[in-house]
């Protein structure tokens, strides 16, 4: 054994060689990433001249924001049913942990709401959305007044959650479209003053006509009337315009808006999430916020329990009491709003760092404000807390619409109620209710408020250091939409029927393609080459939808696909063939032929038609169609495979790994058809692990090493290539 087999043996040598090379990507990666920052004059609305309020009310109109005011306060009503907590409680004679569940619930299935509503919202107009929810909610609410038992309640609870979940993604992306970015703070900051408004009307009104009434059951003429508000607005929101999307951000940085030529299509909830997840200030900002709703869903309850247990107050006494709490937000919101927009010209990190620091602060303040046994020591501190809190969620709607793409925009807003009411509202209340029973109110809102406040400002904080790269990345897409626009527009011919362009994509922290870029031209085919592990199914997986990249786009005939879900670009043409892994092996031949068509809807005689050309083209299956396809050779089985995606017409097929351990013979056949494929100007992709097939049956190749493209030509001048050449051959069966 020679020194170099040797070294090669030694742990320690190998245990160096791979920290070397991994501490080489993590530089690549922090090079990567430090390129794509923008100095902040690039970025839109930094530096730029101040707007005031009535210019950008002006310039948006005046009714979509109040209209989202006064459907903020009306949604905010419900929730201080809080205040009649204790007579529910006694009407159905439940636990607090019970209490907890019933009323909390409907947290959660705003959260459960928002989401599909968010989808839909992104690609039809969402103003349209507003009336419907609205009706329903006002159903739902009126039903909780008639509810008989909690199970009952339970249910319509439920009903209202789903009813109001439109409103945090829906009106938040329509005022992010309406008005201007430079006034944005205070347009979220009046906005952002109906939740307190609502909070401290809401207990005054409830706990009035509840006490008014008289009795325990009187609170279920409060609900009744609450009712109402929800009904009347959502007519008059029916004549809203719908602002173009994206239309201030467009502005800022391209100085017009886009002019789309085609249709766009449907986003993908598990696209949108997936591509989100990966934006780190919107992620960060999201588990802030998320660990912050123990705090926000608890306490309120927890201390209307307290009022009664301890200072025995009735229900119009727990309403002004609670209406206490948000005096002081009732100007937080407002002088945030400013405050904010001021600090954005300057420099997003600070909007952000500021707006944790005041979560901070207000979990600080419940430290001593829950030990104070004076009422008035006890309000007055958590009123400080709550203004805090409320002005920092003026920064939430800010740099969302300032990180995420405006194509998922709605969807982005979905995700703060699902962390705030799901991380944090439901399971943090099933927790504190459990505290509550065991040890008392006071104690379940300082074990949960002060620590929750604390941590999770401190995440927000963190999460700042990305904000300039977030928005430099939704910059840099914005410009990239632009010129592939103006190229389209100028020759409609050069549209290529596939685009790949700056794409990055990760599994989990680790980074595997790089900047990826290559188009595929109509009728051509394109063969997709490289070393082992270079990344060359994955790019496969991002085309076909089975992977969200973390950065940039897929096109098919100049239309975005990049936030479709793997089932509609299936649907609009792109067709997969997984090599060695495309049939059902339990099914006879001519079941895996029907069975391809299942989801297909097309007519009997159109069905039987498409089998029988598959079948011509591939005579060896007519012979075997009852037979399993298990049963089939390797070489078959890839015949059965081909011909189940041909039967589809895709407008672009892909082929990952055609002639995988088939023999030379068959690799003929399924050549054979490939040529015949590419006469009649079918557009393929080929992954091909033999280079000579590959060559043989291309016009163009692309050549990846590492994630990245290093070749992009002739498939002629790729075989003339020497180094390349050998790379592909000795670069092993997968990439």
């Amino acid at each position: 054994m020679n020194d170099s087999e040797r070294a090669s043996d030694d742990p320690a040598v190998l245990a160096a060689a791979v920290l070397d090379e991994e501490a080489k990507r993590q530089a690549e990666q922090a090079a990567r990433d430090e390129v794509t920052i923008l100095p902040d004059d690039l970025l839109p609305g930094v530096g730029d001249a101040p707007m005031s309020l009535k210019e950008a009310v002006r310039l948006g109109g005046p009714s979509m924001l109040v209209m989202m005011f006064l459907l903020h306060f009306a949604d905010e009503l419900p929730r201080a049913i809080r205040v009649v907590a204790p007579d529910i409680q006694k009407t159905f004679n439940i636990s607090d942990t019970t209490l907890q569940g019933v009323l909390g619930f409907g947290g959660v299935a705003l959260v459960l709401g928002a989401v599909p509503l968010a989808a839909v919202a992104d690609h039809i107009k969402r103003t349209t959305i507003i009336p419907f929810a609205s009706f329903f909610w006002a159903v739902t609410l009126f039903l909780t007044g008639a509810a008989a038992n909690p199970f009952q309640m339970f249910w319509t609870n439920v009903g209202t959650g789903i009813g109001q979940a439109y409103r945090i993604p829906v009106s938040s992306s329509l005022l992010s479209d309406a008005y201007p970015i430079q006034a944005r703070g205070r347009i979220f900051g009046f906005e952002a003053l109906a939740r307190p408004l609502g909070l401290l009307l809401g207990p005054l009104i409830i706990g009035a006509i509840a006490t008014g009434v008289g009795g325990t059951e009187g609170w279920r003429t409060a609900v009744y009337i609450i009712a109402i508000p929800p009904v009347i607005l959502g007519l008059l929101s029916i004549r809203l315009k719908e602002p173009d999307r994206g239309k201030w951000d467009q502005q800022a940085v391209l100085g017009s808006q886009l002019e789309h030529t085609g249709d766009e299509l449907p986003v993908s909830t598990s696209a949108a999430f997936a591509r989100l997840k990966k934006v780190k200030t919107f992620y960060s900002l999201c588990i802030g916020i998320g660990v912050l709703g123990f705090a926000l869903i608890a306490i309120p309850l927890q201390f209307n329990l307290l009022l009664e247990d301890e200072y025995g107050k009735d229900a119009l006494d727990r309403g002004i009491i609670e209406a206490l709490l948000w005096v002081f937000a009732l100007i937080a919101p407002l002088i945030a709003g400013s405050r904010f927009d001021k600090q954005f010209r300057i420099s997003p990190p600070l909007v952000m760092r500021t707006a944790g620091f005041l979560v901070i602060g207000a979990g600080i303040l419940y430290i001593p404000g829950l030990r104070f046994d004076s009422l008035w020591l006890l309000v007055g501190s958590l009123g400080l807390a709550q203004a805090l809190i409320s002005a920092a969620f003026v920064a939430a709607p800010i740099i969302v619409g300032a990180v995420s793409p405006y194509r998922i925009r709605a969807q982005a807003f979905a995700l703060i109620p699902v962390f705030v009411f799901l991380m944090g509202g439901f399971i943090g209340g099933l927790l504190v209710g459990q505290l509550s029973d065991s040890y008392g109110s006071r104690t379940a809102m300082t074990a949960a408020a002060p620590p929750a406040a604390i941590i999770g400002g401190a995440i927000i904080v963190f999460g700042s250091r990305y904000i300039r790269r977030d928005i430099s990345l939704a910059v840099e897409e914005l410009l990239e939409e632009q010129a592939e626009i103006t190229r389209m527009t100028d020759d409609p011919e050069d549209t290529p029927v596939i685009q790949v362009h700056n794409l990055d994509f990760s599994y989990g922290p680790v980074q595997v393609l790089f900047d990826c870029s290559f188009e595929v031209k109509r009728g051509e085919t394109l063969a997709l080459l490289g070393t082992n592990g270079a990344g060359k199914s994955t790019v496969l997986r991002v085309i076909s939808g089975l992977g969200t990249p973390d950065r940039g786009v897929v096109r098919l005939n100049g239309v975005t696909l990049t936030y479709a879900g793997a089932e509609r670009r299936f649907r609009e043409g792109v067709v997969q063939l997984r090599g060695g892994a495309g049939t059902f092996g339990e099914l006879s031949v001519g079941q895996n032929l029907r069975s391809s068509l299942l989801s297909s809807r097309l007519p009997k005689d159109e069905e039987r038609a498409r089998i029988e050309r598959a079948l011509a083209t591939f005579p060896a299956l007519a012979q075997r169609l009852d037979e399993p396809a298990s049963e089939l050779s390797g070489g078959q089985q890839q015949m059965l495979a081909l011909a189940m995606a041909l039967m589809h017409e895709p407008e672009v097929l892909i082929i990952d790994e055609l002639s995988l351990g088939l023999a030379p013979l068959v690799v003929q056949e399924l050549l054979a058809v490939i040529e015949t494929l590419r006469a009649a100007g079918q557009t393929m992709i080929v992954v091909e692990q033999s280079l000579n097939v590959a060559l043989a049956i291309s016009d163009r190749a692309v050549f990846m090493e590492k994630g990245r493209v290093r070749f992009e030509g002739p498939a002629q001048e790729l075989a003339e290539r020497d180094d390349l050449a050998r790379a592909v051959f000795l670069g092993g069966e997968k990439g």
